[in-house]
């Protein structure tokens, strides 16, 4: 079977899982909010990866500042453009560089939309990611203290970012259903962090280099189950790894438009604050969280890494308090797009 036989039918599956948790209408017009232009042009690229109807395969698109929707492989079918991506992939296009970037800046220059926003259904930007999403535990230090006895939180901080992994089938569209199975799982927690997506292969990576190998920047909320994480003997994977608990989106905003070290990380959940910091805060910056995760071990185009959760989690609040079916959650990263989830119970 050919490698774009493969691709469509392992995307087929996953759409196919998400649709028994999700409905087509995961957001409402109101939810999807445009940020301010942000790039050296004063208007950030937005890829998405949607579908205008159901029934249809997923395409690429570019999101405008008014919020309309641009085809990429119409537009560049219009403008006689050989594309050097598949326009329905969206790691066919991070794979294929800055030219395929700068193909999707002139298409999207095009002004030819497809549709707004309110008719389309985002998907996660990667909707089927090749591996498990990585994800870095402790990297703001009051989520450190937070998370640790006293006795733990007074010892020597971190020499060493934490990382652990969220199974694939964790990915869940930017506005669509978060599933509450209470057979499974009655503590379910937030934890909105900034997604880094890797944009080409390497291994024993440097700090010094390691900014170029960042393709762009996503929300992402590494939704957690804490009873399976902890009441079931520690399984962070298992606890972190339940079906759709990996919302990300909205878009993916290259690396080059937006300065990821100054943007403001905000979780509400039924319009109420619970956690709120500015990246500058992280303790393990890209760069290092990028060289300690490379040594020995291959990173590649597409790859998603979530860079760890500021404090105010449910867990740790007193008392402790968890998602339950009906809130509504919203991550928010300034500059880059909001990302808001409904929790709905469903059953095994």
């Amino acid at each position: 079977m050919d490698k774009s036989r493969r691709t469509l039918l392992k995307i087929g599956t996953g759409l196919a899982l998400s649709s028994a948790v999700t409905t087509r209408a995961g957001a409402t017009p109101a939810a999807i909010k445009v940020p301010a232009g942000s790039g050296p042009a004063g208007n950030a690229l937005r890829l998405v990866t949607y579908q205008h109807a159901a029934a249809e395969a997923p395409r690429l698109g570019v999101v405008t500042a008014q919020g309309m929707v641009i085809d990429v492989g119409a537009s560049a079918r219009e403008l006689g453009m050989t594309l050097a991506f598949d326009p329905a992939s969206m790691v066919s296009l991070i794979d294929a560089g800055p030219d395929a970037v700068a193909q999707a800046r002139r298409c999207a220059a095009s002004g030819r939309a497809h549709a707004s926003l309110e008719r389309v259904r985002l998907l996660a930007p990667i909707p089927v990611p090749a591996r498990n999403v990585y994800a870095v535990g402790w990297n703001y230090l009051e989520h450190f203290g937070e998370s640790l006895t006293a006795k733990q939180a007074a010892a020597a901080l971190p020499k060493h970012p934490v990382f652990f992994t969220k199974g694939t089938h964790t990915i869940n569209g930017p506005f669509d259903p978060i599933p509450f199975d209470p057979s499974v799982s009655v503590k379910i927690d937030w934890e909105g962090e900034l997604a880094v997506i890797i944009g080409k292969r390497g291994r024993n990576i440097t700090e010094a280099d390691a900014m170029q190998y960042v393709f762009g920047y996503a929300v992402i909320n590494d939704t957690t189950a804490r009873d399976m994480q902890v009441d079931h003997g520690g399984q962070w994977f298992k606890g972190k790894s339940l079906d759709g608990h990996g919302p990300i989106g909205p878009w993916i905003i290259p690396a080059s438009d937006i300065d990821y070290t100054n943007l403001q990380l905000t979780t509400r959940v039924n319009g109420v604050v619970k956690q709120q910091i500015n990246t500058s805060q992280m303790y393990f910056k890209v760069p290092r969280i990028i060289a300690e995760l490379s040594l020995g071990l291959t990173l590649e185009p597409g790859d998603i890494i979530a860079t760890g959760t500021p404090s105010g989690i449910g867990a740790a609040r007193n008392p402790p308090e968890f998602l339950k079916p009906g809130d509504v959650m919203e991550t928010e990263i300034d500059r880059i797009g909001v990302i808001r989830n409904v929790i709905r119970q469903v059953t095994s």
